[in-house]
Order: structure tokens, then C-alpha cells, then sequence
């Protein structure tokens, strides 16, 4: 009677195992390239650092201010935006800031260099769609941490492995948002650029990705609002920023100093996510759209 109330013992299905045993072949197999990759993405993570470094506080704040001006055409919004970078410097952590963001922009460009043609070409091979679908649900259902588990195995502790699964994780908006903008343009006005003599390639490049400018660039702001989320994740494996606050303070039981590196973070999040957002919404064709 217990076999048919409980699920049986005797039964299992172990994928655990031959999982582990692959991923650990691959990074022995493949130590060298990985390598590479790890000097690769060090270069570009180094590179945003020193250049973050470069720029004066004050410049950085102006430039801030300034783009928050031209994306949302309010001076009291641009202000605000200023405001709040300047109160992450008065918490004292600004370099924390700076690795943070620097681990943000890196993650987020590879995620756009691969998420857009990709997206691209899920729109226009249906094939390459149906199979993708079922990846970027998984990617998206998938518990972030799990992402640290194969970064480490490859990469090892610190800022690397954590820009490899803040982009895995921070990718399937931007793809699906892309594949989604190309798949609905407005049909009219591509039928018309065909009887126009368009090619394939040229329809997309005048037509379509003009069109879809305006939703691609909402899949952008998700992406980076995904990696910024993953930022406390990524103190797990050692990357050096404002999540490293949170979880020493989490350790320590330390409320004040969680909340202060908690709304630093939220602070970032802000200022990125109505850039990004005020980008998308000045484009012309999304001001013709409205009008």
C-alpha cells in the first residue's frame, strides 16, 4: 500500500551525474580555450574600469545628468538622476559602483552583440524560432544561481565567470524583444519597399529594423535591468562591487550597511532603466508612431 501512496524508492533517474561528469571533462578538454575566454573578457572588463577611473566624479555626474536630459526632456528628472549618483559617493562607495558597472556595461554589450542577430534570425527562420522558444523559456525559468555553478566550474572565482552568467541570464529579453519588433513591422509598409525592388537584406536593413527600433530598444532596457539584478548573485563567486556589500552584511547582520549598498543598487538600477527608456521612446519613428 505505501507504493501507492508514496512515490517509490526504488525508482530514480540520476542526470545529475553524467551532467558533472561532462561539464568537468569539457573544462579539463578545453582548459586552453577557456583560458582565452578568461583573458578576453578580462581585457574588456579592465579596459571599462580604467575608463570609468579616468573620468573625473563630477564629469561622470554631468554626463549622467546630461543624458538624463536628453531621454526624458526634464531638467528636475535630470537633477534627480545626478542626485542619486552623488549619494552613492557619499555612502562611500564609489569605486564599488564603478566595478559594479563596469561588470553591467561589459556583460550587457556581449549580450547585445549576440541577442540581436540572433533575435534577427529567430524572426526570420521559423525553424531557428520554434527550437529557440523552448531555450529562452528555459534560460528564463531558470534560478539564477544555477548560472554560477558551470561560470565557476569554466572560469573560476571573480569578475569573469560573473559577467559569463550575468549574460546568460540577462540575454532571452533582448532576443525575444528583437525577434518579436522584426516579426511585426508594419506590413504595408514592407510590402510597398518590395514593389520597390527591395532585397531581403535591404528590406530589413531600411524597413524592418527602423521599425522595430523602438521595441528593441525595450529589450535592451530589460536586459540591462537583468544584469544589475544579477549583481548581488554574482558576490557569490567573488566579483567585486556593490552586491559585495549586501552579503557582508547579510553575514554580519548588518541592516544599515545592507540598506545603504541595497539602495546604491537600486540608485543604479533607476538611472539606467529611464536612459534606457527615454532612448527608446525619442526615436523617430516611435514619436511618428504616437503622432
Amino acid at each position: 500500500m505505501d507504493g501507492l501512496i508514496k512515490f517509490p524508492e526504488s525508482w530514480s533517474l540520476d542526470i545529475a551525474t553524467p551532467i558533472d561528469a561532462g561539464i568537468k571533462a569539457i573544462s579539463r578538454q578545453f582548459a586552453g580555450f577557456f583560458d582565452g575566454v578568461n583573458a578576453f573578457i578580462s581585457f574588456f572588463l579592465n579596459l571599462a574600469q580604467d575608463i570609468l577611473f579616468l573620468i573625473p566624479w563630477w564629469v561622470l555626474i554631468l554626463i549622467i545628468m546630461a543624458g538624463g536630459f536628453l531621454a526624458v526632456r526634464r531638467i528636475g528628472s535630470a537633477i534627480s538622476y545626478g542626485a542619486m549618483v552623488v549619494v552613492i559617493g557619499l555612502f562611500g562607495y564609489w569605486d564599488l559602483m564603478v566595478y559594479t558597472l563596469s561588470i553591467v556595461f561589459v556583460s550587457v554589450v556581449f549580450a547585445l552583440i549576440i541577442g540581436l542577430p540572433y533575435g534577427i534570425l529567430m524572426a526570420e527562420n521559423k525553424k531557428v524560432e520554434h527550437f529557440s522558444l523552448v531555450i529562452l523559456d528555459a534560460m528564463q525559468t531558470m534560478p539564477s544561481w544555477v548560472y554560477l555553478i558551470p561560470a565557476v566550474s569554466f572560469f573560476g572565482l571573480g569578475r569573469v565567470p560573473a559577467v559569463f552568467a550575468t549574460l546568460i541570464y540577462a540575454l532571452p529579453p533582448v532576443v525575444r524583444l528583437t525577434s518579436h519588433a522584426v516579426l511585426h513591422v508594419d506590413q504595408e509598409t514592407l510590402e510597398a519597399a518590395k514593389a520597390f525592388g527591395t532585397t531581403k537584406m535591404q528590406a530589413l536593413i531600411q524597413v524592418k529594423l527602423p521599425q522595430a527600433a523602438p521595441t528593441i530598444l525595450t529589450g535592451v532596457n530589460q536586459t540591462t535591468m537583468m544584469a544589475v539584478a544579477m549583481v548581488v548573485t554574482s558576490s557569490m563567486i567573488g566579483a567585486k562591487g556593490l552586491g559585495t556589500e549586501v552579503l557582508i552584511a547579510i553575514n554580519r547582520l548588518e541592516v544599515g550597511r545592507g540598506f545603504e549598498a541595497g539602495l546604491s543598487i537600486v540608485f543604479i538600477a533607476i538611472v539606467m532603466d529611464r536612459l534606457t527608456q527615454g532612448l527608446a521612446k525619442s526615436l523617430p519613428y516611435n514619436q511618428t508612431r504616437k503622432a
